[in-house]
């Protein structure tokens, strides 16, 4: 593995995840399957525990600014234990195509939703 692009990608992740709030699944799965050419599942799960650490900085930052709801973010973190336990499982079982083609789905969704969410904005 490169470890110039490792250190560009950690940056541009820390970066993106203070600047908008994303970062790890966004960032850094593409970067670890497309160019340091991890198998998907592996950047997956990669992803999974950088996005510990970068969530945890950018939290605690923010807590700072009065801007964290803890009691929600504590509710969705313990609920979320048991959607990744099934998505990890389900990750294992299927083709690494398949997770590719529904990460890039995925990416593309939430893109239009953006886009239209922005758009209704400058509307008003």
């Amino acid at each position: 593995m490169d470890i110039l692009l490792v250190i560009a990608f950690g940056l541009a992740g820390g970066f993106l995840g203070g600047l908008v709030g994303v970062g790890g699944g966004i960032l850094f799965v593409p970067a670890l399957a497309i160019f340091l050419d991890e198998p998907q599942i592996r950047a997956e799960a990669t992803s999974l525990l950088a996005i510990v650490i970068v969530a945890s900085a950018g939290a605690w930052r923010q807590r700072g600014y009065g801007n964290v709801r803890l009691r929600d973010g504590a509710m969705i973190g313990v609920l979320s234990i048991i959607g990744v336990a099934v998505g990890v499982a389900v990750s294992n079982e299927v083709s690494e195509r398949a997770l590719e083609i529904g990460f890039a789905v995925l990416a593309l969704v939430i893109s239009g939703q953006l886009v239209a969410r922005a758009a209704r904005s400058t509307d008003r």
